[in-house]
């Protein structure tokens, strides 16, 4: 069970976290902090919320109409769209972990999060954006094997192996995770208490430390950038191999049907990783508008998942088709 696995390695860093509160005279003194958001005028507090709370319940019900027309398709219970599922999941969960904060700041002007709840927003963060780079890369995997390895396919990618593999992408994101979200609340807080950002985030909170800095700036930095560079060098490797195959593809709408599949998954890769690296690879930054690219992986991203793969995926739109009409969506 994940949640449970999540929940044993968070209670530990959770009680230390108490422990932390209660003894303020040692260390740490915060109890909660501020998330002072977005900056905007305060007559586009209700334009905001309203623009964010329909792109979220776009977000939410794109990817969940994906998850749902994939289990109920027999046609899609393929290794691509079961990556596909978890891909959705993972954008609705990290979408639902930032933005209904958010959206209670834009009107009710909620924007108190304790200590507590702070570690576990950015553990949840992390946990599902690193899960996300696993995930990412895998697929790219999935598309290495069916274009440049037909024959050996479905041998290689057995129900079992995708099973191992997907779960292999949410524990290499929970440990990593964990030893960010460690790293981070162990440091000493004592005031003051406003994150200038609108979530609790790595480069945010360290700014609010009382302490030096400089070390967990250098393991952030070589952390999230070895694994972030790492995934991004094996998903070019893997569609260097698929180009250079799709091009000795005889048909021109073999070529054609190959390269649009690519293409969506490339898509979603480069609007996700270029505003990570943005934001991550560049220690001590606080420009402003660190904010408004990270509000971009974490509110547009997610919606872009469920526009991509049905715009530029024939079958989805062909499942979407079937299941909007009532047809059978068993194979004949």
């Amino acid at each position: 069970n994940l949640k449970g696995l999540e929940l044993s390695f968070l209670l530990p860093l959770l009680a230390d976290v108490n422990s932390k509160e209660m003894h303020s005279g040692n260390q740490t003194s915060v109890s909660h902090f501020i998330l002072v958001g977005l900056h905007h005028p305060p007559q586009l507090g209700v334009p905001l919320f309203l623009a964010f709370l329909v792109i979220y319940a776009l977000t939410v019900s794109g990817n969940g109409l994906i998850i749902f027309t994939v289990l109920v398709d027999t046609r899609l219970h393929r290794p691509m769209y079961w990556f596909l599922c978890h891909l959705s999941f993972l954008d609705m969960t990290v979408s639902s972990a930032i933005v209904p904060k958010m959206l209670a700041g834009f009107v009710l002007d909620s924007r108190v999060i304790s200590f507590g709840g702070c570690v576990i927003q950015l553990f949840s963060f992390h946990f599902l954006g690193c899960t996300e780079c696993f995930l990412y890369t895998l697929m790219a995997y999935d598309r290495f094997l069916a274009i440049c390895k037909p024959l050996h396919y479905a041998t290689i990618m057995t129900r079992n192996v995708c099973n191992y593999l997907a779960l292999g992408t949410w524990l290499g994101g929970t440990l990593h995770s964990l030893f960010q979200t460690s790293f981070i609340f162990r440091l000493p807080f004592c005031g003051p208490n406003q994150v200038d950002y609108f979530f609790c985030d790595i480069p945010a909170m360290l700014r609010l430390a009382c302490a030096d800095i400089t070390v967990n700036e250098l393991v952030t930095f070589v952390d999230i950038g070895f694994l972030a560079l790492t995934c991004f060098m094996l998903i070019l490797t893997s569609y260097g191999y698929i180009v250079a195959a799709i091009l000795r593809i005889q048909s021109t709408d073999g070529r054609r049907n190959a390269f649009s599949t690519c293409a969506a998954h490339l898509t979603v890769v480069i609007v996700y990783y270029v505003p990570c690296t943005f934001i991550y690879l560049r220690p001590g930054s606080q420009e402003p508008l660190d904010g408004v690219v990270a509000v971009f992986y974490t509110v547009i991203t997610p919606l872009l998942n469920p526009i991509v793969y049905t715009l530029r995926n024939k079958e989805m739109k062909a499942a979407l088709w079937r299941l909007g009409s009532h047809k059978d969506v068993l194979p004949h």
